[in-house]
């Protein structure tokens, strides 16, 4: 039986995750983080409120888990709030939105790593994987713009590449992957999914089936790739 830790559960893709393994047969135990109370009411959830930047918090969910992990899903992530918005220029870059941005797409994560890769299983196969993006990638950038988004997620594609060399040197099973989910209907991108072919807007559900399917599939060579949710290699 599996034990299996979500964080961001309050998002429509951390939601997705957790009822997903509500219904897994396979799974004993969820663990789920969020800033807020989730509705789901089974008995397989304990479920925890702290922002992913407080480390102390961190460390006292980190510390509260006395099962090895076999998933570790982190469904965080900031494109857009009030007050912050992708930049079209660089007219538009600002030091507090930057900062923000980087806050909670790359320090929070780095920080849940720092505190729960050490607790993946080291006898059988264990998979942390961060929601990243496409447009981390600086090869694939051909239309510019986003500064802070897309510096935020290619530090963290940088990020779990560091993390997937470290934890390999002493766990074998771990492997540690990046995600992009596709562009998910989700209070994320809803303000940019007029541009978006509605066969390629997926529900929730969808997005976290398909990157079931890829968990399902990994092995440990892997690990510190960023894949899309169809399975495909995103190149740095």
């Amino acid at each position: 039986m599996k034990n299996v830790v979500v964080i961001g559960a309050n998002g429509a893709i951390g939601s997705a995750f957790v009822s997903s393994y509500v219904n897994d047969s396979n799974i004993e135990n969820i663990f789920s983080l969020g800033r807020a109370e989730i509705k789901h009411s089974s008995n397989k959830i304990k479920h925890f409120i702290a922002d992913i930047t407080d480390e102390s918090a961190i460390a006292n969910f980190a510390c509260s888990l006395d099962f090895r992990l076999d998933e570790v899903i982190i469904a965080t992530g900031i494109l857009h709030a009030d007050g912050i918005n992708p930049e079209k220029s660089i007219r538009d870059i600002d030091v507090k939105t930057f900062s923000e941005v980087l806050r909670i797409n790359t320090i929070g994560p780095a920080i849940i790593g720092k505190h729960l890769l050490p607790l993946l299983n080291n006898q059988s196969k264990s998979v942390m994987a961060f929601l990243s993006a496409r447009v981390g990638s600086i090869s694939d950038n051909k239309l510019g713009g986003w500064y802070a988004y897309r510096a935020s997620k290619s530090a963290l594609n940088q990020v779990i590449k560091n993390f997937s060399i470290e934890i390999g040197r002493r766990n074998k099973h771990a492997i540690v992957i990046g995600f992009q989910p596709g562009t998910v209907d989700s209070n994320l991108s809803k303000p940019f999914q007029k541009n978006v072919n509605k066969d390629k807007l997926f529900t929730p559900e969808f997005s976290v089936e398909k990157m079931e399917q890829v968990i399902k599939n990994l092995t440990f060579e892997d690990s510190g790739n960023i894949f899309d949710w169809s399975g495909d290699i995103i190149n740095p």
